[in-house]
């Protein structure tokens, strides 16, 4: 029997026997006094009773029915009452960017692995002409609501573990882009270890345990634990606004959206599109025990609705990964120690064998657990899911080829200035298939929407080659 260096590791190996995870010590004896350090460390970080409660799912591997309606939505307007009421919703969200109340959220754990660079996504460059990082347009369009507003608004970038030091070296590197240090935080989610099919801990390395990202659910813990509550506590702020870093098409600090929230008196509340087809891979709003909540595409096959209907094609509001969040409510969230719900994904997990040898497998031979963002909407009192135009504020960065892909994100790039140009009055040369026949591509601290970009850009703008507006 393995024997811990100190009375405090003596106690921590009783609870690896405790749990049956005792096979995570097997290598103990060749890894040296650093290597049992690390190892100690990041043993430290397992909640053991949590891994003992999710292992019978594993084994189980059945959904749970889950009946459901049909949700609410504020749809894109139609009508002149609809755009009376959008235009209320604006001066309001107005109001709150240009008194201090609002913040920005952004989670930008991951890395562009599957899209075949080693770095932060939000490094990975994405403009059609300058090749700015996602970081760097996103940093351009917070400028730009900055300057509008003569506001300072607080951005906080969530990263993890293993890509925190990228991201905070690139942009000392860019000096923030313009945007003052102090007013940008980055803060690191919570890593949950990976399992086999029998709730064992995997080992990435003989002295270190496999631990990934903990999802976007790790915001609420994650504001607390590294005091961005209380900064934006004190500075005055009441609303967050979230997205996913891998968005090029966000709006960010939609004065729409956030008055909508604030009018409704929300906790948190989410924008949706139009899902593309019945089968695409995107989660659907639903409400469930009288509560909006979100169903992962993965998992429709638990879904029933009280309605009738196929919830493939009934359910068509797809989750962008867009939220306004109170911030009293996410306190409210942390202080009570609210979990939220583990989702479990099957992966190819790289990992140290009995024999000690690192084995790369062809297969899923583990699995991951995440907790996501939207699984708070169910503590909400009160919340509202607007709708928007896919072509307008959704084009993700998620795979190295076909959708969500660098040729799409820039093809979406494409479409939607030359719709802004033509919306302005300015003709687009284009190709026999209808795209444009030139680059074009307008910075976000020239204007971040068609609304800005047709009260800015000069009538006499011709387009006869390549063009950005700076």
């Amino acid at each position: 029997m393995i024997e811990g260096r100190t009375e405090e590791e003596q106690k921590l190996f009783k609870t690896i026997r405790v749990y049956g995870q005792e096979h995570i010590l097997r290598f103990w004896d060749e890894i040296g006094e650093q290597g049992k350090n690390e190892l100690v460390r990041d043993i430290q970080r397992v909640d053991f009773h949590l891994i003992d409660q999710i292992t019978p799912l594993l084994l189980e591997k059945k959904l749970q029915i889950r009946n459901v309606k049909r949700p609410d939505v504020i749809f894109i307007p139609g009508t002149s009452e609809e755009r009376r009421r959008q235009q209320k919703a604006k001066e309001c969200g107005e109001a709150l960017i240009a008194s201090s109340k609002t913040a920005v959220f952004t989670a930008a754990g991951g890395q562009s692995s599957r899209l075949g660079i080693d770095a932060p996504k939000g490094m990975f460059p994405v403009s059609p002409i300058r090749g700015k990082s996602m970081f760097e347009v996103h940093s351009q369009k917070i400028a730009y609501m900055q300057n509008k507003f003569h506001v300072q608004i607080p951005w906080i970038i969530m990263v993890s573990e293993t890509n925190r030091e990228q991201t905070e070296k690139f942009f000392e590197q860019h000096s923030y882009f313009g945007l003052s240090p102090e007013f940008v935080r980055f803060i690191e989610q919570t890593m949950f270890p990976a399992v086999d099919g029998k709730g064992r801990l995997l080992l990435k390395e003989k002295n270190r345990l496999f631990m990934g990202p903990g999802g976007h659910g790790g915001t609420f813990p994650t504001l607390k634990n590294s005091g961005a509550h209380a900064w934006l506590k004190d500075i005055g702020v009441e609303e967050i606004f979230y997205f996913q870093v891998d968005n090029v098409l966000v709006k960010v600090l939609d004065p729409v959206f956030l008055g909508y929230h604030s009018l409704n008196r929300c906790d948190m509340s989410s924008k949706c599109v139009k899902k593309r087809n019945p089968d695409e891979k995107i989660g659907v709003f639903v409400v469930e025990e009288e509560k909006i909540g979100v169903v992962e595409y993965s998992e429709l096959d638990s879904v029933v609705l009280e309605q009738g209907g196929d919830p493939r094609t009934e359910l068509s509001g797809g989750s962008i990964a867009i939220h306004s969040i109170n911030l009293d409510f996410a306190v409210r969230i942390s202080e009570k120690n609210l979990k939220l719900p583990f989702h479990i994904a099957h992966k190819k997990i790289p990992h140290v064998g009995p024999n000690g040898n690192s084995t790369e497998p062809d297969e899923p031979n583990g699995y991951k657990l995440e907790t996501f963002i939207f699984d708070a909407l169910k503590s909400a009192e009160r919340s509202i899911i607007m709708e928007v135009s896919r072509k307008e504020e959704f084009s993700p960065l998620k795979n190295r080829s076909g959708e969500d892909s660098p040729d799409t994100v820039l093809y979406d790039q494409q479409a939607l200035f030359a719709e802004w140009f033509e919306s302005a009055g300015i003709r687009v040369p284009r190709r026999r298939d209808g795209t444009p026949l030139y680059r074009l591509e307008v910075s976000p601290l020239f204007a971040p929407c068609k609304e800005d970009f047709i009260a800015a850009i000069p009538q006499n703008t011709e387009i006869e080659g390549d063009t950005c507006i700076e």
